[in-house]
Order: C-alpha cells, then sequence, then structure tokens
C-alpha cells in the first residue's frame, strides 16, 4: 500500500534550518497526494556583512548537508529536492553536475532536483530565452558564482542585482517592494528575469511581475518544485505562481 498522504509521491526536501521561505511556498504549490518532507540542515544565523562572512555561512551548510541527507532517506522518498540555492551554482556547470552525482551517490540513486539546474530547465522551457537579468540575496562573492553558472551555459546575464541580506535567516525579511523594484531594475534588456537564493520569498511577487514586465520572471523556489514535479511525471498545473507552473 502507498502511503495514505503521500499517495502520488513523498518528496525529502533539504533546506537550510535558517530558511522559512521554501517550505511555506513549496507546501502553496503541493498538488493533491503529493507530500513534501523537510529536513533542516541545522547552520546559526551567522552575520553576513562581506564576502568572507558569506563563506562562513556557506561553509556551515556545507559542513551540515550530507548528515541531513542521511537523515531525509530514512523515510524512503521518490525524489530529493534540495531546497538550498548558493551551494548548487558554485564553481558553474561543472561543479553543479559534481554536486549532482555527490548527491546521488549519497542518496543511492534516488533522483535528486537543484535548483541551479532546475531554473535552466525552466528558461529552455520557455524557449528563446538567451539574455536574463539576475536577482540574488548574496554578497559580490556569491553573484559571482551564479554568473558564472549561467555563463558557462551559454546564457548572457545582462544584470546580477545582489541584495547583500545581513543574514541566511533575514533573507526572508526582504519586502516584496524591495524584489519588485530588483525585478523592475534586473528586467531592462533582459529576456527573463531569474531569481535565485531559496529564502528570499519571491513566487508570488514573480507571478505579479510576468504581468506589468511581459516577459518569463522565474523564482529559483518555483522552478525547483516544478521540476521536481515534472521530473517526476506529476503534469498538474497549478494556479497562482506564474506562467511556470500553469503552462509548462
Amino acid at each position: 500500500m502507498p502511503d495514505s498522504l503521500g499517495h502520488r509521491l513523498k518528496y525529502a526536501v533539504i533546506a537550510p534550518s535558517t530558511n522559512t521561505s521554501v517550505q511555506p511556498e513549496y507546501d502553496d504549490m503541493r498538488p493533491r497526494g503529493v507530500t513534501n518532507h523537510f529536513q533542516r540542515i541545522a547552520i546559526p544565523d551567522t552575520k553576513v556583512t562581506d564576502d568572507e562572512s558569506f563563506m562562513v555561512m556557506l561553509q556551515n551548510i556545507r559542513d551540515a548537508t550530507m548528515d541531513s541527507v542521511d537523515v531525509a532517506m530514512t523515510m524512503d522518498p521518490a525524489c530529493v529536492v534540495m531546497g538550498m540555492s548558493a551551494e548548487t551554482f558554485w564553481d558553474g556547470a561543472d561543479g553543479a553536475e559534481r554536486l549532482t552525482q555527490r548527491m546521488l551517490e549519497r542518496t543511492n540513486g534516488v533522483p535528486v532536483v537543484m535548483g541551479s539546474t532546475a531554473v535552466d530547465a525552466a528558461l529552455k522551457a520557455y524557449g528563446g530565452i538567451k539574455k536574463i537579468g539576475v536577482i540574488t540575496p548574496y554578497m559580490p562573492v556569491g553573484d559571482n558564482q551564479v554568473r558564472k553558472f549561467f555563463e558557462d551555459l551559454g546564457y548572457e546575464v545582462t544584470q546580477v542585482k545582489g541584495l547583500k541580506s545581513p543574514s541566511p535567516m533575514l533573507i526572508a525579511h526582504e519586502t516584496p517592494q524591495t524584489l519588485k523594484r530588483a525585478a523592475e531594475e534586473v528586467s531592462e534588456g533582459a529576456d527573463a528575469v531569474v531569481q535565485c537564493g531559496t529564502n528570499l520569498a519571491f513566487a508570488k511577487v514573480a507571478a505579479m511581475a510576468e504581468f506589468w514586465l511581459e516577459k518569463p520572471v522565474v523564482a529559483i523556489n518555483t522552478a525547483t518544485y516544478w521540476h521536481a514535479l515534472r521530473s517526476m511525471g506529476i503534469t498538474d498545473k497549478i494556479d497562482g505562481f506564474g506562467s511556470l507552473l500553469l503552462e509548462h
């Protein structure tokens, strides 16, 4: 017999303990019969003021990620979703592939979905997107890695707007108005807007921004959950989160 609540699919979601946006956004996008089971990467809410302190925060995540994966696997998920962002862009396209392979080794072959490659899949689903403007909550060292990832895949990154959020927990405190202004800023000259950083609550802002910008606006949480659904054969159309989940 299948799981009584997750009779279609059970996802294990790996996210930092400081992240308060990815869980409610994923749950809002969850189709009937699909369940999301969060395992937290235990990290302190370190103050982030520059590239050096950003790297301290990132290393805290790296040190604890695989232990969290091991715990999550005990619920026998059909797929593991990385509800974290920066590490999935690190060292460009090659780094993303290496991380995917390390994760697959840890999950014993259970499929793994990551934000970086999910955004690429989303952009390809739209078709014809060559130039992108990017929003992140990162310091410049993180912005540079995001730029490298997309340029490795052949996109022209017209602009990166890093919000320099002062701690991993405080990323979630960036207001919808701040995100709106950032989307407007990076949209100029771009075929699409991309947002990275899973603790930015951007999913519903992105849906609204598509209306006034008249171009795709891809929120990383939406793209990741969309890719997790579609790659596992779930084709439900979900309203309220923009064109990606509704039309692709």
